[in-house]
């Protein structure tokens, strides 16, 4: 039996969770199964003092963006979850055996750009889905958590304040830009995660030969062109920090500048 990858941990505590129904089954057949759901995410936030930044419960799968406050307590959080969904959903339909397919997958968030990107990615699901005509129509989403100003859940204040300190026109912003169609996709794949050595090979690749620690020696304009192709080839800040010694605010600007 191959052996599964052990989870990258993130450095920032954020993460995007995604956990489907065995087979593509569904996880939630009517109100009474979302309801619980946010139940048990309300419980888990109490007791283990999460941020929930945004989540989507769709038919046969969820999406989830929270913060740890503990590193390495996404593992326990994510189990006591799981658990207890399916325990119950189990004894509700008078079934046994598993209801998620293989495990939950998780993608470390190590650059805070992308949190409204990823937010908005989460509350657009079911409107790509074609399962609503507007994002609003969709409750078992934390959209409406913002637009409503409901923080029981969801910890809504960062995100607005991202728009402006100002609440109508952190809500008005906030609510533009989620009609805003975005095609940046954040599946989180199979795959292994690169390694430094990969990283190494593919900068000598890009720059025609030249070490990694010589990037900083290049024109900004330059040095910003090679991290931001890293970066949107899957290659973390921290792995980028390591291999290049180029601080990590420098890359995430960089990046953010593309």
């Amino acid at each position: 039996m191959v052996s599964r990858p052990p989870r990258i941990l993130s450095e920032t505590g954020l993460y995007h969770i995604v956990f489907r129904g065995i087979n593509r089954q569904n996880l939630f057949e009517e109100e009474q199964d979302y309801k619980k759901m946010l139940e048990i995410l309300r419980d888990i936030k109490s007791a283990y003092e999460i941020e929930i930044y945004a989540y989507c419960l769709m038919t046969n799968h969820v999406h989830l963006f929270v913060k740890e406050k503990e590193i390495g307590d996404i593992k326990i959080i994510m189990h006591k979850i799981l658990t207890r969904y399916v325990m119950w959903y189990n004894r509700k339909y008078q079934r046994s055996g598993s209801l998620i397919g293989n495990r939950y997958k998780s993608e470390p968030i190590e650059d805070e750009a992308y949190y409204l990107t990823l937010m908005r990615y989460i509350h657009q699901n079911p409107l790509k889905a074609g399962m609503v005509n507007d994002v609003e129509e969709y409750i078992w989403s934390s959209y409406n958590d913002y637009i409503n100003m409901k923080n029981e859940l969801t910890d809504i204040d960062f995100g607005l304040s991202i728009f402006s300190n100002d609440e109508e026109k952190a809500l008005k912003a906030f609510d533009e830009y989620h009609k805003e169609m975005d095609d940046y996709d954040f599946s989180i794949s199979n795959t292994k995660r690169l390694t430094d050595e990969q990283l190494k090979r593919r900068i000598i690749m890009v720059t025609d030969g030249i070490s990694p620690e010589k990037i900083s020696l290049r024109t900004k304009i330059e040095r910003d062109a090679i991290l931001a192709i890293l970066r949107n080839e899957g290659f973390t800040i921290g792995q980028l920090e390591r291999v290049t010694g180029i601080s990590r605010g420098i890359i995430t600007r960089a990046n953010v500048q593309k």
